[in-house]
């Protein structure tokens, strides 16, 4: 049961990945959202590097899946704890540029402890 409850969360965790990926090319005024003060969404410099950051929350996504789909939970589990290190860093980036502890916290903390959970669910399944 707890390993189809991880099986969901990661896949929900996954969605989530390609929805941002896949709004960032459709609305770049997203992504002041991120939580870094003073974002310029309509700089074509930014927007380009957006667009590098959508490709890779696209991709991420879509290796959760491809994991969900022919993996272990146990390999499925280290990977999710892997990729944590991704909002987490997103988490440390938005507060070392004096972002909304809301964001800290609240966006980017809260999926990296999420992603650790449901990670611990599936090794310990």
């Amino acid at each position: 049961m707890l390993t189809i409850i991880a099986n969901v969360l990661a896949g929900l965790i996954g969605a989530g990945c390609i929805f941002m990926g896949a709004n960032a090319f459709r609305a770049p005024r997203a992504a002041a959202g991120f939580g870094i003060p003073g974002t310029r969404t309509e700089d074509r410099t930014f927007q380009a590097w957006l667009s590098v950051k959508a490709v890779r929350d696209i991709a991420s996504g879509l290796f959760i899946f491809i994991l969900l789909a022919g993996a272990t939970p146990h390999l499925l589990g280290w990977f999710m704890l892997a990729a944590a290190g991704i909002p987490a860093g997103d988490a440390l980036i938005v507060s070392r540029n004096n972002g909304p502890k809301a964001a800290v916290y609240g966006i980017h903390g809260a999926t990296a402890m999420v992603m650790v959970a449901i990670s611990v669910l599936l090794l310990v399944a």
